[in-house]
């Protein structure tokens, strides 16, 4: 029965879980505006295995969100998922953010829509069907009142990034899961399994988190 950690950096929502067979048994979390996951990862890890009476030799993989989101928050979750990752030998299982955050709610027709924040009117999304599985890619997409118009079905809007939108998209086919909604770990824990079985594992040395666009640096012009 494998033991994993479980990851989730990629927003505000510094996100840990222990999960054996593909079941959660534990997690921390806490959403702070000021992204205290520098602070607060390591300790959450230590404290899920102490109370757990289980110690970093116990653990089978570790498993991390991969991305979009936040370039600080994926930088801080990879960056530790990779340390143990090669202190302990273990290996490492990559997972869908968008996936995720989608996995935080079920429907039984319509479209999902997660939604992480990417600043002024720009959100990462992805459409998922009822089941979960993919059926529109990942994007970087400026939302407008003429967005997604074409599709006629019922549309699952959920994530940090809608609540901006409700007074643009306004047809009754959207609906608005308001309250804010992060990606959690605890949602990792069967996707982390499934992968574990199936030996789908990302090389620890060469894998880099899905930033889907390229972190700027803006200086203030000096007056």
């Amino acid at each position: 029965m494998p033991l994993i950690i479980n990851i989730e950096t990629a927003t505000k929502n510094c996100s840990v879980s222990l999960s054996k067979k593909g079941k959660t048994i534990a997690y921390k979390e806490i959403a702070e505006q000021n992204f205290s996951h520098a602070e607060k990862l390591h300790l959450f890890i230590d404290e899920l295995l102490i109370e757990n009476k289980l110690t970093y030799k116990d653990l089978n993989a570790v498993a991390v969100s991969q991305g979009p989101g936040s370039y600080t928050g994926l930088r801080i979750g990879v960056s530790s998922a990779k340390g143990f990752c090669y202190a302990l030998n273990l290996p490492l299982i990559a997972i869908d953010t968008l996936e995720l955050l989608a996995r935080k709610i079920a429907i039984k027709q319509g479209i999902i829509i997660p939604m992480i924040d990417a600043r002024r009117m720009e959100v990462y999304s992805a459409f998922f069907n009822q089941d979960y599985s993919k059926t529109r890619k990942i994007k970087a997409e400026i939302i407008d009142s003429y967005s997604y118009s074409e599709i006629q079905q019922t549309i699952h809007l959920v994530g940090d990034g809608i609540l901006k939108f409700k007074d643009i998209l306004t047809d009754e086919k959207f609906i608005f899961y308001d309250t804010i909604i992060y990606p959690s770990a605890k949602e990792m824990s069967w996707l982390s399994f499934e992968k574990y079985k199936k030996g789908d594992f990302v090389d620890v040395a060469y894998f880099e988190p899905y930033y889907l666009k390229d972190f700027l640096i803006t200086n203030k012009t000096k007056p």
